[in-house]
């Protein structure tokens, strides 16, 4: 039981995998808060600029509808409100990846002591430094 939960948290550190959840996480969680804020924070104000149009009823008709046919239109109006929520949501994706990348960018610096730096970092700077030191000796007994 004890090696499942090791493979298990091996595999959910992966970064490809956090950052995936990351999205995932974000795209679900905010929709409806996106949603809310595009239509009842964002777009009245824009429709006020815009001489009150409603921009979820903005269409170009390319058919009248009559009693025996139905309206055929090109409904672009809910276009504005989808690219609004995408933007939202991009914005707050950006944001919070560009925090967790500072933070590990803090983690794997070594000579930072205000965050503990991983142990296979700390090692990889180790084994960088003797090479350096190696370099050196090498080049010494060349001259």
């Amino acid at each position: 039981m004890k090696n499942f939960f090791t493979e298990f948290k091996n595999f959910a550190i992966k970064g490809n995998m956090v950052d995936m959840a990351i999205g995932i996480i974000i795209g679900a969680s905010f929709n409806a808060v996106v949603n809310t804020l595009v239509k009842k924070i964002i777009m009245p104000p824009l429709s006020i600029l815009t001489g009150g149009t409603d921009f979820s009823n903005m269409k170009f008709v390319l058919r009248e509808g009559t009693d025996y046919v139905e309206e055929v239109a090109i409904e672009y109006g809910d276009l504005f409100n989808v690219l609004i929520d995408f933007l939202i949501v991009a914005l707050t994706i950006f944001i919070v990846i560009k925090g967790m990348n500072r933070f590990r960018d803090q983690a794997e610096d070594v000579t930072n002591k205000k965050v503990e730096t991983p142990k296979n970092i700390e090692l990889l700077s180790k084994i960088e430094k003797l090479l350096e030191e190696q370099n050196r000796l090498l080049e010494k007994q060349k001259d």
